[in-house]
């Protein structure tokens, strides 16, 4: 892997995933965000482990307050988050 304390990447990256890795950092954040997602949804299926984005958290967070969301429910979202 390269970089010290900054991006890291994977030095065997295929070359059509560096090329557009590099046209990304041009992308409109929201953009970017959108490819992060992306992301994240095939590092899930490749590890089998889903990490909850902030945004998720705190929107399970909001529903378990404002009780619109039954305990069983807020579980039940939690329980999509741990492995089997």
């Amino acid at each position: 892997m390269a970089g010290k304390g900054g991006v890291r990447y994977i030095i065997a990256m295929s070359p059509n995933t560096k090329k557009l890795l590099e046209q990304v950092e041009s992308w409109p954040p929201e953009d970017q965000e959108e490819l992060a997602d992306y992301a994240r949804e095939i590092e899930a299926r490749r590890t089998g482990v889903y990490r909850a984005t902030v945004a998720e958290l705190q929107a399970i967070d909001e529903a378990e307050q404002s009780g619109i969301a039954t305990e069983e429910e807020v579980e039940a979202a939690f329980r999509t988050f741990r492995r089997p």
